[in-house]
């Protein structure tokens, strides 16, 4: 494995089935966030790496290589990719817990989702169909969903290797082939995905992974004439510079962009329950998830409690580095740590008070203290912008329609969750809380099988679940005149 991915410590791009070095020579450092050690270099491509990805990819589809296949030949194409993604997951794990800084039990874990969601849809790959339409005697009406042809997919840095396989899976199932983009940060467990891809004996060509600036390669491919879908997971204002290029050329684009979710808890909540959703919610992975839970809203007889309990639970948890699976580990890089900090401090300076937390760790690595602000104005800039990092937001509210209110009022709407062991109120509130999924008494209770994304300045679309198959086709009707 090391011979082709990275020999010499240097991590190669796979380019229409080969591995190859950073055009011109160039490569980036990756560190450990933890440690601040460099654990390898990673080759950067550009222009004419992504020329070749991109040649190869229109040949694909010009000969149909994933999309004339029989729909039960591409399941079991699935099935073979997600068998090595298992096999690369003892080498793959511990270097995505040292690039990215994630608890080694989370990184085995996301390789293990990642061949999950190639299992997932091969089950569907034969089972993408159209419909009959009855226009009358002497007419015959059909549809076809038709693969796009070429998807680009801008992959994020917090779960690189899932989140490249949440979109692949879909797009090889319904007949695709694929370009990715590693995140630069973070980019050697999902470069080394290209040995499943190749042993699993996917044509070469129909999919290329590619580690590279985003600024320079990213906006290279998604501004490509030659592409005919985006998918992209990141923050807001990269997603609209991707939007404003697709725009340009009429690209069919589907985007995550992040969120500011909120749980609720009513008087009646389990007090255990939610402190456990807590912990998970917004202190996993250093709070660098999209679905976050980053505000809590809380009925305010229950607010001193609850807060006596999250103080505690945050002063608990170890702080330390992914591989020895820490319960809190650090920011990505220097800089998302400086931001996370800054956020913050511009909290408290505007009068937010903070409970615990609210300041770097003084230790080696990039760790930001888990961190509590309590009675947050939810008009404030922490309460509405995007911190991706371990701060929770807690605001007490005195009435389910405050609370539903609270919960909504952002631009974003990802997720929400809410904790009740009253039924009623439950479905009533998921009802009118504005979000593409909402947790019921657990948060991040779905699965691969649940359709996921947002609306507002969350995004448009949904991944995951037989829903997102949808996203990766197109419909064409065919009406024949049987006179």
């Amino acid at each position: 494995m090391t011979d082709d991915f990275a020999a010499d410590g240097l991590a190669r791009n796979f380019v229409a089935g080969e591995w190859r070095g950073g055009d011109g020579g160039e490569s980036i450092a990756v560190e450990d966030p933890a440690s601040e050690e460099r654990v390898l270099d990673a080759a950067i491509a550009g222009s004419e790496s992504l020329d070749v990805a991109i040649g190869a990819a229109k040949d694909c589809v010009a000969r149909g290589a994933i999309s004339d296949m029989l729909p039960a030949e591409r399941a079991a194409l699935l099935r073979r990719i997600a068998a090595e993604i298992r096999t690369l997951a003892q080498k793959g794990s511990p270097l995505l817990a040292r690039e990215s800084g994630k608890r080694l039990e989370d990184a085995q874990g996301e390789f293990a989702e990642a061949a999950a969601y190639f299992e997932y849809y091969s089950g569907l790959a034969d089972k993408i169909e159209g419909r009959s339409i009855p226009l009358g005697p002497g007419l015959a009406d059909f549809t076809v969903l038709e693969p796009y042809g070429i998807s680009a997919q801008i992959i994020p840095w917090n779960y690189p290797v899932s989140l490249a396989a949440r979109s692949l899976a879909p797009a090889l199932a319904a007949g695709n082939c694929a370009i990715l983009k590693a995140p630069e940060l973070d980019p050697a467990a999902l470069l080394m995905l290209g040995h499943a891809i190749d042993r699993a004996g996917v044509p070469k060509g129909a999919v290329s992974i590619l580690n590279g600036i985003g600024a320079d390669l990213g906006a290279r491919l998604v501004r490509s004439p030659d592409v005919d879908q985006i998918v992209f997971t990141g923050s807001v204002a990269t997603g609209q510079a991707i939007l404003h290029a697709a725009a340009d050329i009429v690209t069919p684009a589907l985007v995550e962009l992040g969120g500011k979710s909120a749980a609720i808890a009513y008087a009646d909540a389990d007090a255990d329950a939610l402190v456990e959703s807590v912990k998970w919610g917004i202190f996993n992975n250093a709070g660098q998830v999209c679905s976050a839970m980053s505000r809590l809203l809380v009925h305010r007889s229950r607010h001193a409690e609850i807060m006596e309990r999250l103080v505690a639970m945050a002063g608990s948890l170890s702080v330390g580095d992914g591989l020895s699976n820490h319960d809190h580990t650090p920011q990505i890089s220097a800089a998302q740590l400086d931001r996370v900090e800054a956020m913050v401090a511009r909290a408290r300076s505007d009068g937010q008070e903070v409970a615990t937390g609210g300041a770097r760790i003084d230790r080696p690595g990039h760790f930001m203290a888990p961190t509590i602000l309590d009675n947050v104005d939810p008009a404030s800039p922490i309460a509405q912008e995007e911190v991706f990092g371990p701060v929770l937001c807690v605001t007490p509210f005195d009435s389910e329609d405050e609370a539903i209110a609270l919960a909504n009022g952002t631009e974003f709407g990802l997720v929400a969750g809410l904790f009740t062991r009253d039924i009623g109120v439950a479905l009533r509130t998921a009802n009118r809380l504005r979000a593409g999924q909402v947790f019921v008494n657990k948060w991040f209770a779905g699965g691969i099988q649940t359709p996921f994304g947002g609306v507002g300045k969350s995004g448009f679309g949904r991944e995951k679940g037989a829903e997102a198959l949808l996203n990766y086709v197109r419909t064409k009707n065919i009406a024949v005149a049987l006179d």
